[in-house]
């Protein structure tokens, strides 16, 4: 807990009264204006404790108008009515008076952000722009000046632009990022080194105006208000002005990039009228104001939200007290307010650990409100300022400044003493239980205490009181420096540089502990038992043995510089009763606490450390079973660092810690505001290291750890709040002494010693040894160490330290000494529970340690034992939640079990609703209201549910309310209920009407019963049936002759009760063929047949044969279809003989007929593997059915069963008639046989292959598998010949003829040299073709050579039909006539035509030729040849015109 000290201001001239106050913002320098009736106007300087600086006064005859401060250096501009500006620069006291350029009082006075740009503003609308070089020092005349014409009122700086974060950019230039690494390159621009300052402004006069300064100077108007402008705010996360004005009128605005601002809300804040008004502005967007209220008004801009702060009475507040002023301080985020009545409140706001930046959805309860600091008077101005966030405030008559300060605490040899006041102590024995106030006269700043004295000092100043019963006198009081004192018997221990000094209570000086320069000076001192621990501020430690006369070394100078990294700075330094070890708390580098506590062993020089942050020691024993148990600690202690620390003032193996979260430190202003705050205890040995014995949360209600003396743990506790379960009752409780001040110290026994706090000393060690064998695992010298208790207590403490140990095994005996049969047997039943915290939660519900087991089934997400927990100990609230949240499947049950408490508690209005909730409503809640019955009833009526409906209505039947009763059946639809009644009582009308509205089946078979039993035979069949109750129904009918409708009843219902029917039928001899209709459609097919070839009923037997099938009888199929055949139904007859498999008959009878076979039906004929068949039979069967398909004109059908009989060369025959070409040229591949292959190809040479390239490439693949080479030459000296009549294409007819060569030279000679004559042959036609060739080729290069080899190539003998003579005279006339020689053509013309008398001889040679030759030379053309050309004209014309 931290007080506020308050220091005057040693004002020069106390009659002056401050008018303003203004806080350096990183110095501890305060400037404050005043002025009096006489002495004019005056500012003065003063530093932290309120000595005022004499170099700096500054007095004029007007009074200072404005006040503010560089925002760096310590230059204070002061502004006077007079429209004086002055610079005074601190500590020399130097002014500097700015050119007159105001002559009225000066309005505003505004930095820029690192200084360079001040802005000075007047009543006469005068705004000045001033530069500043680096020291703070004025750099000539003004930059701008404008005139409004307005009185100026406000001024805020535009912010600053973002620019280029080096130290990150050089981070990315290092992992290798060429941007960065180019934005630091020479070539570029120039870097741009951020934050830049902003020389922009914003600027507002007194009629509404905001006018806009650029960086240049140049002003332009951006917005207008309806009234003065009292506030200007930049809310820079969103780039929105904020402005206010003397109405209290808020708007915000954003500004265009292009220049101008958009409004986009306005409000109106809520004040009173007339008062003044003060309006501060956050970081974080809190509009903060006192309306001289008792309450603060913030509004949360950011999250458009408001609420209000008020003051508590119940702090000390008193009802009617205004706030005139608040003050934020963003450091440490507290709001000041000062009020009407002297007082100064202050609210904290309080962050959860972990989560500071962020808000919670209460807004409000962020605030917590903090005792008052009275300072008397009517605080009507505060400011936070400097570094040390220190506090000024105005009380109307002098200025206070106010320091924050840890409140003081010690504790020793059984009396603590706890700071109430900044002059005021709390001295608790607890030896005598008496608590004491001592009021100092000074303001103590650290009390150190024993059994026989308290020490206070200030740090100037020290006073030594001897406690004696209820009295305290003062025994000696001196002036010393010191800032930190300690105490041990008679000696008290101060530091000063480089030495500790070692003086009387009187103050005289006995002995001198010094230290070099390297060792740094003593700012750190504590004493145990006899020896006393000092730290310097050069992280180094000595020890030193006070049991002597005089203090000697225990050991050398340690530096702990050499053992900790990043060490900044010693925070603590404590020593253990036996002086061997040294617990440390240090400060890292960069001043946050470190995480670790560290712990220098004396005799052995090593160091050791517990680190916070993970949970764990850096050495220790760890037992091999208890990974578990480690584990669940470390995950208890870990995310945290240490506090403050203590080691036990007898036992020296045992140690205390306070930790808290990390980063819990930034919201709180002193370690006793932390909250979630965990005491640690840890067992500190040479042999074992650190090992933990104990943890848990620090109760509510206790404030801080004073120390650790067994058997119990002392706190601080807030005034008032000394609670009896943490401070349990001793042989004299403590009480005050008469007008004593409140008792501020609490204690709280340890786990192990919870029941033994009176035990004596004997039983107090061996419980230490037991926990510490516990701690290290040795579980013999743990039973050593008690094996000669008998108390039942100290076992049941030892069973309660198991739960903490987790020592299940330790737990049994513990129990067993207890003589605790039941607890044994409800730990040995838990041992079936699969997780170890589960099995311990259970010792600790049967020790009473219901939080523990709480905690235990948490940890392990046991939730369903958690709810049973909650349930077992009547935690109802608790249980449903977590029944809701986490065990939903026993959700149900937790409702049942909690309405089940309800009910036996006598809450039968919510046992009612958990009822319902686990849905046992309908059987429960009738059961809990049988004895009330109108609630019965009512509840009844609103449950609109079917189930109670019904039980109700029972119930009002077995009342023999048959009318009511009647009513709830038909509410609950129970439509048996109601006939069952309505039979009852008579009405059978009404229930022959509900059971055929509603077709119920139950309702009507009673009714039918009814009716049955009344001889209404009719009604009875009919109710049977409505309820398919249909074999009742046919007995009737049976019985009464009722045989129209027996046949339609037996149709509805089971094949047995159709048999029965069919009987009755065939017995009476009557309507037989209703008989054969049931026997068939019962499934006894053959009794339908017997019975429908006995009575001859053709009908029926067609309709029976019909649904015959394959797995009907044989021989009955072959009736039938002998039946067929007499009535010539021979296609029912095959299909009926295909079924009985008499396949010949029927493919015989399908010849006979020629009845055609379908796929389906020869699909079923084929027979695979008959045993009625053997193979060859089958085979033939299968071709007989192919033929038959063959006959028919189905050819696929019949290529499908020739192949399934093996046949496939008549497959072949069959496909190549359907004349499908893919289908053949599938077959003939799949089947691989060369007779097919040879088939196929003979098939597609028959098909047009010339326009087909398709079948001509089948021909040659289908010759080349069927192995037939000479049939394949045959077929390529087929193409030649087609080449050259069709085409005259000599060089493809070559080529063709040298594949059929190829071929026929393949082909095995079978015909005793036919072979060679086909060969020879062949060979001559290439030879003459291969001339006809070379000489059509060779015309165009030397045509008299052609002509000649032409020529004699005619003389060859068997040219024709190689090569055709009238191509070859073709060629000699088109050479002629090509060349002029018409005559020479003729004459070979006329040769040809001799040659050729049959044939025209348009077909060899060319039109352009014979045109020629009819020109010139006369020759006619053959009238058919004259005709076919004017034909063929014809056409060409008549396409043309189309």
């Amino acid at each position: 807990m931290a007080v506020y000290f308050d220091h005057r201001i040693e004002a020069p001239d106390r009659s002056n009264l401050p008018s303003h106050l203004t806080w350096h913002s990183t110095l501890p320098i305060l400037a404050v204006a005043s002025s009096g009736p006489s002495s004019g106007g005056s500012v003065d300087l003063y530093l932290q404790q309120g000595e005022c600086v004499k170099s700096c006064h500054v007095d004029r005859a007007q009074p200072a108008a404005a006040l503010r401060w560089h925002p760096v250096k310590p230059v204070l501009v002061l502004g006077w009515e007079t429209g004086e500006v002055v610079l005074l620069t601190h500590p020399s006291g130097d002014q500097t008076a700015l050119p007159a350029v105001h002559t009225a009082r000066i309005a505003l006075l505004e930095w820029s952000g690192s200084g360079s740009r001040l802005v000075t503003g007047d009543q006469n609308g005068v705004l000045a722009v001033w530069k500043l070089d680096a020291r703070g020092r004025l750099l000539g005349n003004h930059l701008v000046k404008h005139d409004y014409n307005k009185p100026l009122t406000c001024c805020i700086f535009k912010p600053a632009s973002p620019g280029v974060d080096v130290a990150m950019l050089a981070r990315a230039s290092v992992s290798g990022d060429e941007s960065a690494l180019d934005m630091f390159s020479w070539k570029g621009a120039p870097l741009k080194i951020g934050p830049q300052e902003g020389l922009g402004f914003y600027v507002s006069t007194s009629d509404g105006k905001v006018h806009a300064v650029d960086e240049q100077g140049k002003t332009s108007p951006l917005l207008s208000e309806d009234g003065p402008i009292r506030k200007l705010f930049y809310l820079e996360k969103r780039g929105v002005l904020v402005v206010v004005t003397d109405t209290l009128m808020l708007s915000q605005y954003t500004l265009r990039p292009e220049g101008g601002a958009h409004e986009f809300m306005k409000v109106k804040l809520s004040s009173t009228a007339g008062q003044n008004v003060d309006i501060i502005w956050t970081e974080n967007s809190l509009l903060i104001t006192a309306t001289g209220e008792p309450v603060i008004k913030i509004w949360d801009l950011e999250r458009d939200e408001n609420y209000v702060l008020s003051l508590d009475e119940t702090l000390g507040f008193k009802k009617g007290e205004m706030i005139n002023c608040v003050s934020y301080c963003a450091a440490k985020e507290i709001l000041a307010a000062g009020t009407s009545k002297g007082r100064i409140a202050m609210w904290k706001m309080v962050m959860e650990p972990m989560s500071s930046s962020s808000y919670r959805a209460d807004a409000k309860a962020l605030w917590k409100l903090q005792n008052p600091t009275e300072i008397h008077g009517n605080v009507t101005e505060l400011q936070w300022g400097s570094n040390q966030n220190l506090l000024a405030a105005n009380n109307s008559r002098t200025v206070l400044i106010l320091s924050e300060h840890v409140m003081s605490a010690h504790f020793g040899q059984q009396v603590a003493a706890v700071q109430l006041a900044p002059t005021q102590l709390s001295i608790t024995n607890f030896s005598s239980g008496e608590t004491l106030p001592l009021q100092s006269d000074m303001h103590i700043r650290g009390v150190c205490v024993s059994k026989d004295s308290v020490t206070v000092w200030n740090g100037k100043h020290i006073s030594v009181y001897e406690l004696s019963g209820t009295a305290l006198h003062v025994t000696g009081s001196f002036p010393c420096d010191s800032h930190i004192v300690a105490v041990h018997d008679e000696n008290l221990y101060t530091v000063e540089p480089n030495r500790v000094q070692i003086r009387t209570p009187q103050g005289t000086v006995k002995q001198l502990l010094t230290f070099s320069r390297a060792e740094g000076n003593p700012v750190l001192l504590d004493v145990c038992q006899s020896y006393l621990a000092v730290g310097t501020d050069t992280a180094h430690i000595r020890v030193y043995d006070l049991s002597r006369r005089d203090a000697k070394a225990h050991c050398g100078t340690k530096n702990l510089s050499d053992h900790i990294s990043d060490l900044g700075a010693l925070r603590s330094v404590k020593c253990n009763a036996s002086g061997s070890q040294v617990s440390l708390l240090a400060s890292q580098i960069n001043g946050r606490p470190d995480h670790k506590v560290y712990f220098y062993d004396i005799e052995m020089d090593t160091m050791t450390h517990f680190d916070f942050f993970t949970g764990r020691p850096s050495t220790g024993v760890s037992p091999p079973d208890e990974g578990e148990k480690q584990k669940f600690q470390e995950n208890e202690i870990n995310g945290r660092f240490p506090v403050s620390h203590y080691w036990d003032e007898s036992e020296p193996r045992l140690f205390v810690c306070e930790t808290a979260p990390i980063g819990s430190e930034k919201s709180a202003s002193a370690y006793s505001d932390l909250e979630d705050v965990s005491v640690v205890t840890l067992f500190c040995t040479q042999e074992h290291g650190l090992l933990l014995q104990d943890c848990f949360s620090r109760p509510s209600g206790l404030q801080a750890l004073l120390a650790l003396d067994v058997p119990y743990y002392y706190f601080t506790c807030k005034p008032g709040e000394e609670n009896p379960e943490v401070s349990p009752p001793s042989d004299q409780p403590i009480r005050a002494a008469p007008a004593s001040a409140p008792v501020m110290a609490s204690r709280r026994p340890l786990r192990d010693f919870v029941g033994l706090e009176k035990c004596e000393k004997g039983t107090r060690d061996a419980m230490l040894n037991f926990s510490f064998y516990l701690s290290v695992g040795d579980m013999d010298e743990a039973f050593k160490s008690i094996k000669l208790i008998k108390s039942k207590a100290v076992w049941e403490n030892m069973a309660r330290m198991c739960v903490k140990t987790r020592r299940l095994d330790v737990a049994r005996m513990c129990l067993g000494n207890m003589g605790n049969a039941r607890a044994a047997k409800a730990v040995k039943e838990a041992e079936a529970e699969p997780e170890p915290e589960a099995r311990v939660a259970m010792l600790a519900i049967q020790l009473g340690m219901l939080e523990d087991a709480e905690k235990l089934y948490k940890s392990c997400h046991r939730y369903d034992l958690l709810n049973s927990f909650y349930q077992a100990f009547s935690e109802w609230q608790r249980a449903l939640e977590t029944a809701e949240a986490h065990d939903r499947i026993h959700l149900r049950t937790t409702y049942y079990n909690y309405a089940k408490y309800l009910e036996s508690m006598g809450h039968k209005n919510l046992a009612l609703a958990y009822y319902e909730k686990s849905d046992t409503h309908r059987v429960e809640v009738p059961r809990m209201l049988q004895d009330d019955t109108p609630s019965l009833e009512l509840y009844v009526t609103k449950a609109k549910d079917k189930n109670i409906y019904k039980w109700w209505a029972q119930y009002l039947e077995s009342q023999s309310n048959m009318e009511r009763a009647l009513l709830f059946y038909e509410r609950a639809q129970d439509y048996l209920s109601l006939v069952r009644v309505h039979c009852y009582l008579g009405n059978i009308p009404e229930a022959s009407q509900i059971a055929n509205n509603t077709g119920d089946r139950a309702a009507s078979y009673h009714l039918a019963r009814h009716y049955e039993g009344h001889d209404d035979i009719k009604q009875a069949v009919h109710f049977y049936t409505r309820a398919q109750a249909y074999n009742n129904a046919i007995r009737l009918c049976k019985e009464n002759s009722l045989d129209d409708q027996l046949m339609n009843l037996a149709l509805l219902s089971n094949p047995e009760d159709m048999m029965e029917a069919a009987c009755h039928y065939e017995e009476k001899g009557k309507h037989l063929d209703r008989a054969v209709a049931l026997y068939h459609k019962a499934g006894y097919v053959s009794k339908a047949l017997e019975l429908a070839f006995a009575t001859e009923q053709f009908a029926a037997l067609q309709l029976i044969a019909e649904e015959l099938n394959e797995n009907s009888d044989p021989a009955l199929l072959a009736r039938c279809s002998d039946f067929f055949v007499q009535h010539s139904q021979y296609e029912k007859a095959v299909e009926l003989l295909a079924a009985a498999k008499k396949y010949p008959q029927a493919v015989e009878l399908c010849l006979t007929h020629n009845l055609t076979i379908t796929e389906d039906l020869a699909e079923r004929m084929t027979v695979t593997d008959s045993k009625d068949l053997t193979e060859e039979a089958g085979k033939a069967l299968l071709e007989k059915i192919a033929d038959c398909c063959m006959s028919q004109g189905s050819y696929h059908l019949a290529t499908k069963v020739y192949t399934q009989a093996g046949n496939k060369h008549r497959a072949m025959k069959a496909l190549l008639k359907s004349g499908d070409t893919d289908k053949i040229a599938f077959f003939a591949n799949v089947s691989r046989q060369k007779e097919l292959f040879i088939m196929a190809a003979n098939y597609f040479q028959s098909l047009d292959w010339r326009k087909n390239p398709k079948n001509l490439k089948r021909i040659i693949e289908f010759y080349t598998k069927g192995k037939a080479p000479d049939l394949l030459g045959g077929f390529y000296e087929a193409c030649a010949q087609v080449e050259i009549d069709d085409y005259q294409n000599y060089e493809k007819a070559l080529d063709a003829l040298m594949e059929a060569f190829k071929c026929l030279s393949k082909a095995k000679d079978g015909s005793s040299g036919q072979q060679e004559g086909k060969l020879a042959d062949l060979q001559h036609k290439i030879v003459l073709i291969k001339k006809f060739v070379h000489i059509r080729r060779l015309n165009s290069e030397d045509p008299d050579e052609a002509v000649r080899l032409c020529e004699a190539l005619l003389e060859e003998p068997e040219l024709d039909p190689a090569v055709r003579i009238g191509d070859a005279f073709g060629f000699l006339i088109d050479h002629h006539c090509q060349q002029g020689r018409l005559q020479t053509a003729y004459q070979k013309l006329e040769e040809l035509q001799k040659l050729l008398p049959s044939q025209s001889i348009r077909y060899y040679i060319s039109q352009a030729s014979l045109d020629a030759l009819q020109k010139e030379m006369g020759f006619p053309l053959e009238s058919g040849d004259h005709k076919h050309v004017l034909r063929e004209d014809d056409e060409v014309e008549e396409d043309l015109t189309v």
